[in-house]
């Protein structure tokens, strides 16, 4: 494609050079619209890359693929983490993106006439332009509770997002905190990566899916569902699940009180079975009550009991870390993340766009697919 940018037009600056950042740039890309991506990082897909080795995408490859480009057929149906990278880094230089690396915007303020917005950024730049789309990721600001006696423990305590790989766990003892997709799948490779035993702390028991049943994945039945009523989803999905998954119940994963789609609504996605399942009903992950404070070696867990792991690995999520970056502008709720997604701006920030910033059950990267499509258009139609 021939680049169609007026001489003198000012960008659009996209912040964040993960999937969502790449596919909104590249979209506005196949409109004539000039997008510079700003990534704080030496390389695109930087939390991709620090991600643990054995991640793979839960969704599937053909429904993962970002405006333009299709994911290579070689890379499997469920794609590895560094074949995610690789693809990135093939995005971009399939839409000649243009990005520059090793700049962190700080904050984003109106501009001084009102119209548009100024970055504030590392080495002094303040670049403005009338438009920014906001693609720091869903995954930004690791989050570790401030658990009582928290300093005191003299184990080994790490965010999830430090761990790579079971190999310098072997033979220990390891408490995994928390049983969203990160915490089940880090569980699930300790056991196979030789640790000497490996428990995992429950708040909220989650719902459990099968990442695939013959043949039909689960995100296909997400997309198929998000439409319809709470209700019908939920009935649907207990009827599923009766089917389909173990009762767990006696291993202390029993089935849980609040419908699927319920849970989905208030931002709790369900976890894909990639070896949970079978590693629990195996006794090789204990399941135990949630951590409710640390005494020097020991952790005490909401029932009471006292356990003594060598390592705690904390997969307590993330907060999104929009606050400093847009908090005084009004355009963020009470739990931090942005009141509009997509090609919606809040009225009292025109041209501030945001993407990636919710958990859909239809899959990730195929909602910044759709997000930057429509993203683009509202931009370009804006601007015409």
């Amino acid at each position: 494609m021939a680049d169609t940018f007026p001489e003198h037009s000012s960008p659009v600056y996209v912040i964040g050079g993960g999937p969502g950042g790449l596919a909104a740039a590249a979209a506005l890309r196949e409109r004539g619209i000039r997008a510079v991506i700003l990534e704080k990082s030496d390389a695109v897909a930087a939390s991709w890359r620090a991600h643990y080795d054995r991640l793979h995408l839960h969704t599937t490859r053909r429904l993962s693929a970002l405006p333009g480009l299709a994911i290579p057929r070689a890379y499997g149906r469920w794609v590895a983490r560094d074949d995610v990278v690789r693809y990135l880094e093939q995005y971009v230089e399939h839409h000649r993106l243009e990005i520059v690396t090793g700049v962190e915007v700080s904050r984003i303020d109106r501009a001084r006439d009102g119209e548009g917005w100024v970055l504030r950024a590392t080495g002094g730049r303040e670049p403005s332009s009338p438009v920014v789309v906001v693609a720091t990721g869903y995954n930004h600001t690791p989050r570790v509770p401030d658990w009582p006696g928290r300093k005191t423990f003299t184990g080994e305590l790490l965010h999830a997002s430090r761990y790579r790989n079971a190999r310098p766990y072997q033979g220990r003892d390891v408490l995994v905190v928390g049983i969203g997709n990160t915490g089940a799948e880090i569980a699930v490779d300790l056991v196979e990566g030789g640790a000497a035993r490996v428990r995992l702390a429950v708040r909220t028991v989650p719902h459990i899916l099968r990442r695939s049943t013959a043949g039909w994945p689960s995100q296909a039945s997400g997309i198929l569902v998000r439409r319809l009523p709470t209700r019908l989803v939920d009935r649907a999905a207990r009827t599923m699940s009766r089917l389909t998954m173990p009762d767990l119940s006696a291993q202390g994963l029993p089935w849980p009180e609040t419908g699927l789609y319920t849970r989905v609504r208030q931002g709790a996605i369900p976890v894909q079975d990639v070896g949970l399942i079978d590693a629990v009903q195996t006794g090789k992950v204990e399941v135990v009550a949630a951590v409710e404070s640390f005494e020097e070696d020991k952790v005490i867990l909401a029932d009471g009991s006292r356990i003594g792991p060598d390592t705690v690995v904390a997969a307590t999520g993330y907060r999104r870390g929009l606050d400093d970056l847009v908090g005084h502008l009004g355009v963020l709720d009470e739990r931090g993340r942005p009141l509009t997604h997509g090609p919606r701006t809040a009225p009292s920030a025109p041209g501030l766009h945001f993407t990636g910033y919710t958990n859909p059950i239809s899959g990730m990267f195929r909602e910044l697919a759709l997000d930057a499509r429509k993203i683009a258009r509202a931009i370009d139609r804006t601007s015409a």
